[in-house]
C-alpha cells in the first residue's frame, strides 16, 4: 500500500512549522489542506505560507487557482492525487497538512464523489429561500430532515447546507448517512493521521492574538484589492473567515471593530468544529502539545509511530 502521512488540527495550533520539520526528517513534500491557502493574492487572512518559510521543502496547492474561481471537494481530491504521484516518482513521501477535515478524508478513503447527482431548479430555489428569508432559515430547514447534518455543518456555509438538502430530495438519503458510510470505506493507502491539539485557553488566545496580527499586517488592504479584482459576497474565496467579515465592514453593513471582533469570534468556532470532526474520524493518533512541549518530543513521536506503522 502506498504511504501517507497526515498531520492536521486545528486553526492556529502550530502545524506549519511541524510539518516542514516533519518533511526534512522523513524525506518528505507537503500538500496543502486548506480550502483558502490555494488561492493567489490571498496571504494575510489565511495565515498563508510563504517561500521564504519553506525551508527549502516543495509545498503543492498553495497560490494555484485565483480567487474568482470556485473551489470544492472534487478539484482538491483530483489535485491532490495528482501531487501524490509526482511525489512518489521522486521516492518521497507525501505529508497532507492542513485543516480542512473533509478534503482529508476525501483523500484517505478514496471518496466517491461523481455519481452525486444536481437538481439545478431545487438547488436555486434553496440559495433563493436562504436570501430572502437568512441562513438561518435555511439551517432549520436541514435540521428538520437530517439533524446529524445540521450539527455537523454551520449555517454560515450555506453550499454545504444547500448540498445536504439536495442530497436528501434526490435521494431520499440523509447525507449524513451517505456521509457516513463513505466513511467506513478501506483506506487505499498505509497511513498515520496525527491531530495536533493544545489546551483550548492557550489555543484561542493564539487565535484573538493572530488576527490582530493579520489586522497590523495588512488584511483590510487585501481585502479591498480582492474587491477591485471583482472579487464579491458570495464567492467561495471570499466566504473565508477573515474575508466575508472585511467584505461586510467594507459594505458598510458593520463597523472596522465589530469586524475585527467577528473574525475571532468565528475563528475560534471553527476551531471547535475542527476538533468536534476529528474526534469523530477513526484511526486518529492525537498529539497534545501539553504533554509533547517542544517540535522536537512531537517529531520523536511522530517518527516513533511512522516506523510502527512501517512508513519509514
Amino acid at each position: 500500500m502506498k504511504k501517507i502521512v497526515v498531520l492536521t488540527g486545528p486553526t492556529a495550533v502550530g502545524k506549519t512549522s511541524l510539518s516542514i520539520n516533519l518533511a526534512r526528517a522523513i524525506n518528505g513534500e507537503i500538500i496543502s489542506a486548506d480550502s483558502m491557502q490555494v488561492y493567489k493574492h490571498m496571504n494575510i487572512g489565511t495565515a498563508k505560507i510563504m517561500p521564504d518559510e519553506m525551508g527549502g521543502i516543495k509545498h503543492h496547492l498553495i497560490d494555484v487557482i485565483e480567487p474568482t474561481e470556485d473551489f470544492h471537494v472534487v478539484r482538491f481530491k483530483e489535485m491532490v492525487e495528482a501531487a501524490i504521484e509526482e511525489i512518489y516518482a521522486k521516492g518521497k513521501i507525501p505529508i497532507i497538512c492542513g485543516g480542512t477535515g473533509f478534503y482529508i478524508q476525501a483523500i484517505l478513503y478514496d471518496i466517491q464523489f461523481s455519481d452525486q447527482k444536481i437538481d439545478q431548479q431545487y438547488r436555486d430555489y434553496l440559495e433563493q429561500y436562504a436570501s430572502d428569508n437568512g441562513k438561518e432559515a435555511l439551517h432549520k430547514m436541514l435540521a428538520e430532515v437530517d439533524a446529524k447534518s445540521a450539527e455537523a455543518i454551520p449555517a454560515a456555509n450555506v453550499k454545504r447546507v444547500v448540498r445536504a438538502l439536495e442530497y436528501y430530495k434526490l435521494t431520499g438519503e440523509t447525507f449524513s448517512s451517505h456521509n457516513e458510510e463513505q466513511r467506513n470505506r478501506k483506506s487505499p493507502y498505509n497511513f498515520a493521521y496525527f491531530v495536533l491539539n493544545d489546551d483550548r485557553n492557550l489555543l484561542y488566545n493564539r487565535i484573538n492574538k493572530r488576527v490582530d496580527i493579520m489586522m497590523e499586517a495588512g488584511l483590510l488592504d487585501e481585502v479591498d484589492k480582492l474587491v477591485k479584482m471583482g472579487c464579491v459576497p458570495g464567492m467561495t474565496s471570499m466566504d473565508g473567515i477573515g474575508y466575508k467579515e472585511i467584505l461586510a465592514y467594507l459594505n458598510g453593513r458593520s463597523s472596522l471593530e465589530d469586524a475585527v471582533e467577528l473574525i475571532k469570534k468565528n475563528s475560534r468556532n471553527y476551531a471547535k468544529r475542527q476538533l468536534t470532526w476529528f474526534r469523530r474520524e477513526k484511526e486518529v493518533i492525537w498529539l497534545d502539545k501539553t504533554v509533547l512541549k517542544t517540535d522536537e518530543e512531537l517529531l520523536e513521536y511522530i517518527q516513533k509511530t511512522l516506523k510502527e506503522k512501517g512508513i519509514i
